[in-house]
């Protein structure tokens, strides 16, 4: 018996158990597939499976294809109910089962209500901004919306980039971390963006928007890697976020990148000579200030300029900032101990000083100081670091200068210029000069110039009233003066709904501690470490005070003005939202 016939059906009982059964459920949607004979039903043996379907029987298949199919899946015909889509009892956004509405304990009330948002239109918007940024997000208003409700805003990564454009500019400029936040918060909120929360570290900017509890977050961030000091450019970006954050004007994104590419492309206002002569004047009337005569006043200015153009041939080559004040404050020390050796009658410290006044790294002081207060510790910090090292890099140079000429037999007494002649009219006009070389140095505007002069002028006046008629400790006569900068400097860009720094640092100038700073480093070289240690204590603690004395009287002009969101001053929310009172 041959392969072929021991596999063929032996029975119609056998034949049949391959047949498909028929029937009215089974013969529905069906077709009919006939089975052609292959080349074995023409007598040739072959080898078949023996799931092949015989000759002569149809097989039936349904009109779709057969899939596979889970174990799990429930049979085509079987109708079962599912259950309603409860969220599971874990879930933040449903009550618990023990929960009942009509039994739910009281809603928790503030004894003393809760406080109504009133931010008015007519105020400065960093105020604005920064009353928001104060409140918890569940807290804030949301903003008027700036489209029709048929048209489609701008694109929410167009506006965070925009947003973080401007926080670089200004971050990079000096302006302090608060108020970065305050504009990057504004330029969004004019663009409908609610929910966002920027950061602003030393060297990173950051911006995260949330549409609601459901969307994903769009978050972008961009590094702050170059630093320049242009005020003029400053006040240029704060006039475009005043534009975005009035309702009045609906200024476009396009717009807003266009006005921003013009501030980038903008040239600095004077020209590169101009801050050489600026820096040596400044010198000059420092040296002035404190007991210099026109000696003085000549030898510092030469030593400031030639100062300053090695720091420009040092930075063009590529050298770090420390190596640059490194260098320029060498020429002014050499200076004065060559006139020192020279035995010519001058005051060689007061040719020193006025040196260091145009070096001391007054703007980064007040602005670390400032984020310290304000909360920003990390940018306080890396800030204050950054002043640590600047000042460092000018006690490098100047006491390499003065331990060559103390070994030169150069006759430097720390105590000769302790005894300087009250000249309140000469120095106040000196006071008032060394504030507008200063302005010029920080590239402001020529319409601020005047101003911040004046502002400096006062400084130095109840300065000389405190402690040198009123016999007051020169650190609270220091501190009250450069309150009443930051008091004054505050005013002036409330009424101009601009940035403040145009107005105070260059007045605070006058204040800064060039003579303590001298002694100190002379001591030290001549070999008397206590005695030096004092010294640069004492102009540590001149530092500060100037710099808390500023960011105080910034705080008491928003404490008596009237401000947004609360009814009187005790409203005020704290400075950064992690109080812990």
């Amino acid at each position: 018996m041959t392969d072929a016939e021991d596999r063929k059906p032996q029975s119609d009982e056998a034949r049949s158990a391959f047949r498909v059964p028929t029937g009215p459920s089974v013969t529905q949607a069906t077709q009919v597939i006939p089975v052609v004979p292959g080349p074995a039903a023409d007598g040739e043996s072959s080898t078949t499976s023996e799931f092949a379907v015989p000759e002569g029987l149809t097989a039936l298949r349904t009109g779709t294809e057969p899939e596979a199919t889970s174990e799990f899946a429930v049979p085509d015909g079987l109708d079962v109910t599912s259950p309603p889509a409860v969220e599971p009892e874990g879930s933040a956004f449903s009550p618990p089962r023990t929960y009942s509405a009509r039994q739910a304990p009281p809603a928790f009330t503030p004894a003393g209500g809760i406080p109504a948002i009133d931010l008015h239109k007519d105020v400065p918007w960093q105020d604005r901004m920064r009353t928001m940024l104060r409140m918890p997000v569940a807290e804030r208003p949301a903003p008027e919306p700036v489209q029709k409700a048929d048209e489609g805003g701008p694109a929410v990564p167009r506006v965070l980039d925009l947003t973080l454009r401007i926080g670089e500019l200004l971050l990079a400029g000096g302006e302090g971390a608060e108020d970065v936040e305050a504009a990057m918060f504004a330029v969004c909120r004019s663009y409908g963006l609610d929910r966002c929360e920027p950061t602003v570290t030393f060297t990173l900017l950051s911006i995260s928007h949330q549409p609601s509890l459901v969307d994903d977050p769009v978050t972008a961030s961009r590094t702050v890697r170059r630093r320049g000091t242009d005020y003029t450019r400053l006040a240029a970006v704060f006039r475009l976020v005043d534009d975005l954050s009035d309702p009045e004007n609906h200024l476009s994104l396009e717009e807003a990148y266009r006005r921003l590419a013009e501030i980038r492309r903008n040239r600095h206002p004077y020209p590169g000579w101009a801050l050489t002569a600026a820096a040596g004047l400044l010198a000059g009337t420092a040296s002035v200030l404190v007991g210099g005569d026109l000696i003085v006043f000549v030898a510092a200015a030469l030593g400031a300029m030639l100062g300053d153009r090695l720091a420009w041939l040092c930075a063009g080559r590529g050298l770090p900032e420390f190596y640059q004040f490194t260098v320029a404050a060498m020429p002014p020390a050499a200076l004065g101990v060559a006139l020192t050796v020279a035995h010519v009658d001058v005051k060689a410290a007061a040719v020193i000083t006025g040196g260091l006044f145009a070096l001391l790294p007054g703007r980064a002081l007040v602005a670390g100081v400032q984020d310290g207060l304000t909360g920003f510790y990390i940018t306080a910090s890396a800030r204050l670091l950054e002043v640590m090292y600047f000042f460092v890099g000018i006690v490098t140079g100047v006491l390499l200068v003065l331990y060559f000429g103390v070994k030169l037999g150069a006759a430097l007494d720390p105590d000769a210029a302790l005894a300087m002649s009250r000249r309140p009219v000469l120095q106040i006009v000196a006071a008032m000069l060394l504030s507008l070389t200063f302005a010029v140095l920080l590239q402001q505007e020529r319409s601020t110039v005047l101003l911040v002069t004046l502002n400096g002028g006062v400084a130095w006046s109840v300065y000389g009233a405190m402690h040198d008629v009123g016999n007051i400790s020169p650190v609270a006569s220091t501190a009250v003066a450069a309150g009443l900068v930051g008091l004054f400097g505050q005013l002036l860009s409330r009424y101009r709904f601009a940035s403040a720094l145009p107005y105070t640092t260059a007045a605070i100038g006058p204040l800064l501690p060039g003579s303590a700073t001298y002694f100190g480093l002379l001591s030290i070289a001549q070999n008397h470490v206590d005695k030096g240690l004092v010294s640069l204590a004492k102009a540590v603690s001149l530092a500060m005070a100037i710099a808390i004395g500023v960011n105080l009287g910034s705080e008491i002009s928003r404490l008596f003005l009237r401000m947004p969101g609360a009814a009187s001053a005790a409203g005020r929310r704290a400075a950064k939202r992690t109080r812990g009172f």
